[in-house]
């Protein structure tokens, strides 16, 4: 398979027009450099360094680290996963831009407290990026049951509604790895977010470049700190089109894959 026999598929929506430009093998660092100065020139670190793309060093320091500190991404050659983490660099750069910044921000704020480790925060930061998606949809209903594990009422029952009202933008490059081969269980984290019908009319481009500007003010918002409460569960597999077996309410009464909502700990 080739980038561009996935630009097709469901769910690659955001970086289609890029991955249809390679027919052949995955691009190398100098390609993705090119690629991300025309789609994102003003791409920055976490404190402001220009995006580029560079082989890993043989010893590799702190990775988000490095990243702020100067801009360089390290990305491996013939790699999907740093492939689809490039593209996201593309048209995500301003939310990738916001997780860089809060990694450095919890780290500081963490060793000046006096604790060990990378912490809950970080670690919701990186699930996010790996495996996160964002949910757009303008019925506050289909969101609201989406947030519920309420799968079968989202999925199957409101079918018609889920497909012509809500959108699922993968934000995670792990994401559209594991896509490219989907297998059962296959999972995302997700933040969901209601808007008006009229986003729905916006033009693909613009509608990217809005949602990345909406992501990452959320990200980076005092008044809504980011952690492991912000993200909800989202079985990939249930999206309507992405597996013949989801053509059946049944489908969504297995448990193993459709996991009911577990109730709040009082």
């Amino acid at each position: 398979m080739t980038p561009a026999g996935l630009a097709g598929r469901p769910l690659y929506e955001p970086i289609a027009p890029l991955l249809a430009r390679f027919t052949g093998g995955l691009p190398g660092v100098a390609e993705l450099d090119a690629l991300l100065f025309e789609h994102a020139p003003g791409a920055v670190s976490g404190s402001g360094r220009p995006i580029r793309f560079v082989p890993p060093p043989a010893e590799l320091p702190a990775y988000e680290q490095h990243i702020d500190a100067t801009g360089e991404v390290p990305t491996r050659a013939d790699d999907w996963h740093d492939f689809f983490n490039a593209l996201a660099w593309c048209v995500w750069p301003r939310s990738k831009a916001a997780c860089n910044a809060l990694h450095l921000t919890e780290q500081h704020s963490r060793l000046a407290a006096g604790l060990a480790g990378r912490g809950p925060r970080r670690d919701a930061l990186t699930q996010f990026d790996e495996c996160g998606v964002l949910v757009v949809s303008a019925d506050p209903e289909i969101s609201a049951l989406l947030a519920a594990h309420a799968w079968e009422a989202a999925f199957w029952q409101r079918r018609a509604r889920l497909l012509a009202t809500t959108r699922f933008l993968v934000f995670g490059h792990a994401s559209w790895d594991q896509l490219r081969e989907p297998f059962f269980g296959l999972c995302a984290k997700a933040i969901h977010r209601v808007v008006d019908a009229d986003w729905l009319a916006l033009p693909l481009p613009a509608r990217q470049a809005e949602a990345d500007a909406w992501l990452a003010t959320h990200l980076a918002s005092p008044g809504q700190p980011f952690g492991k409460a912000s993200l909800v569960p989202l079985p990939l597999l249930g999206i309507p089109g992405l597996t013949p077996a989801s053509e059946c309410a049944d489908y969504y009464r297995d448990t193993r894959q459709f996991r009911p909502r577990r109730p709040s700990v009082l």
